[in-house]
């Protein structure tokens, strides 16, 4: 069974939005449009809800059962307990907050940490400030001309037993390429450190299956992933009651407030269970089967991907027959996210203003990838034009892309 892509698209206001007509979105690795079902319950957590949680009237009640509804949800079908799931207001923050605590752990317990030069910003550069600390910092490097992360390059690292944490990405925001999560965790689990994964880019075209992953954090964006401005990160049990708490020290009792130093938006938090709500309605319109939270998500996964692929793969071969521009990461769809970075022999800004003439809302610059970037030799003053797309994107949109491609490269 193949994607019903009317379906889908029916489920995202801002797909018929009159004001966006003629408007193709290719910018969805900065942030995704919001699903009906989130903007419905913020829509009602703002007019009935607005207060605070979990006091005795009914108001509060109702609010604090809609926070915890998207908490157990979301936190079933990625295969984890629901305290094992905590929200923030953005996966910077939450690697922040992360990166604290590791400080506190690696004070006591000694060891070093592993980051990559693949990741955006926010999953590196608190990483390596550890350094002002004392902590060891080693980097796992990128292929200079293909931006692949050698799962081989990670293990000369892990040899003399004193890494205690690897932090890497799914997915790079500019490279794409999907590296092998549950073969690099296994790698690290064995090694006696934890993972730290960077699920940004890979999470809106399918929620982790944590169980297969083996990760011991996993961090993303829910206004990635079709939702509200919140970061979810996912945390196993025995690394969370390991770590300092974060938070105020009347909750380090429980798990998800450990690494919460304010609490999060209630009615973004609440309005996430429209995430589950959507992945559901998908799953109910092509499946038509009962399943499981985490199985009505694996094919939900499937379903996204293998539509992602089937769109990805023209435009992937109208940009490798090309000459004039750099193509970064994989030419195999099947290896990549559809997030597809370009150097150009000229300047990338008013390509995207071009673009933006005809109907293509995409960008251009660093977006916050400046590490892999400069160690693949591109100009970062000049940075890259990036498409992105995600399963409601359309053939006739990806057609009306690479028509644009055309006439203005």
């Amino acid at each position: 069974m193949t994607l019903d892509i009317d379906f889908v698209r029916s489920c995202f206001p801002a797909l018929s939005e009159p004001s966006l007509a003629g408007q193709a979105f290719f910018e969805n690795a900065g942030g995704s449009y919001t699903c009906r079902a989130v903007i419905d319950r913020l829509f009602r957590f703002y007019h009935q809800r607005k207060v605070q949680p979990y006091a005795p009237y009914a108001a509060s009640h109702a609010a604090g059962a809609e926070m915890d509804e998207a908490r157990a949800r979301l936190a079933a079908m990625m295969g984890v307990e629901a305290d094992e799931l905590s929200f923030g207001p953005s996966t910077s923050a939450n690697t922040f907050v992360l990166a604290q605590a590791v400080r506190g752990w690696l004070r006591s317990a000694g060891g070093a940490i592993v980051v990559t030069d693949q990741d955006h910003e926010a999953n590196s550069g608190v990483w390596r400030r550890l350094a002002a600390d004392g902590v060891e910092v080693r980097e796992w490097k990128i292929d200079p001309e293909t931006g692949h992360l050698d799962p081989a390059g990670l293990k000369p690292l892990l040899e003399d037993g004193r890494v205690r944490f690897v932090c890497f990405p799914h997915c790079s925001n500019v490279v794409a390429e999907i590296n092998p999560v549950a073969e690099i965790c296994a790698t690290v689990r064995a090694a006696g450190a934890f993972s730290c994964v960077d699920g940004v880019s890979y999470a809106p075209h399918g929620l982790p299956d944590m169980a297969a992953l083996g990760a011991d954090v996993y961090l993303f964006s829910a206004y990635k992933t079709y939702g509200p401005h919140q970061g979810i990160m996912l945390m196993r049990r025995e690394l969370g009651e390991l770590l300092p708490e974060q938070g105020h020290w009347f909750n380090a009792g429980t798990l998800y407030k450990r690494f919460t130093p304010a609490g999060p938006d209630h009615a973004q938090v609440a309005a996430c269970a429209g995430i589950a709500d959507y992945i559901d309605e998908l799953h109910a319109h092509h499946a038509r089967t009962e399943a499981t939270p985490a199985e009505r998500a694996r094919e939900v996964h499937r379903l996204m991907r293998e539509h992602e692929i089937r769109l990805l793969r023209p435009l992937l071969d109208q940009l490798a027959s090309r000459n004039d521009i750099r193509l970064i990461g994989p030419r195999q769809a099947e290896r990549r996210a559809p997030t597809v970075a370009i150097a150009l022999d000229r300047p990338v800004a008013p390509v995207a203003a071009a673009l933006a003439a005809q109907g293509i809302m995409a960008s251009s610059g660093d977006f916050y990838a400046v590490r892999p970037l400069e160690a693949m030799g591109v100009d970062l003053a000049q940075g890259v034009l990036r498409v992105s797309f995600v399963h409601y994107t359309s053939e006739a949109e990806i057609a009306q892309l690479m028509l644009a491609l055309d006439e203005v490269l």
